[in-house]
């Protein structure tokens, strides 16, 4: 699994995800990527099924280059504990999304087969993606 090696704070606040990716917006290392149509946490586990995916499908044809990493801490106090007793421990680590960040490039010749590894791929995501081109401008 993904993770931070070391963080200047072991718990961090929530957040907001409202508004468009900023950067890493573009397809930048492979020909063609999986974007993010909406926003949301996307943790370690899901990261690491998406990678599975990608490799067996591609079957060492391809490389797969991972646009995300997760380095914040999602807390969680323990079932059955009364309020008031503070923030819960770090549980796993999860990558704030926003719509238009390409999380997943795959750099191979055969656009078929990158379609049905990224079709697959999205899949096992929470939030909505789309495949993307290297050079397609995306507003």
């Amino acid at each position: 699994m993904l993770a931070p090696k070391r963080t200047k704070f072991r718990k961090q606040q929530r957040g907001r995800m409202k508004g468009l990716a900023k950067r890493g917006s573009e397809v930048s290392f492979g020909n063609f990527g999986l974007l993010a149509q909406g926003c949301g946490w996307i943790n370690s586990r899901q990261i690491e099924a998406v990678r599975v995916v990608l490799t067996r499908t591609l079957k060492r044809t391809g490389k797969v280059h991972i646009r995300i990493f997760p380095d914040k801490p999602y807390t969680q106090t323990a079932a059955e504990t009364r309020m008031g007793k503070g923030k819960g421990e770090p549980e796993y680590w999860v990558a704030v999304v926003k719509p238009g960040r390409v999380l997943f490039e795959l750099e191979i010749e055969d656009a078929a087969l990158a379609r049905e590894a990224i079709s697959k791929a999205g899949k096992k995501l929470p939030i909505k993606t789309e495949m993307v081109y290297r050079g397609e401008v995306r507003i």
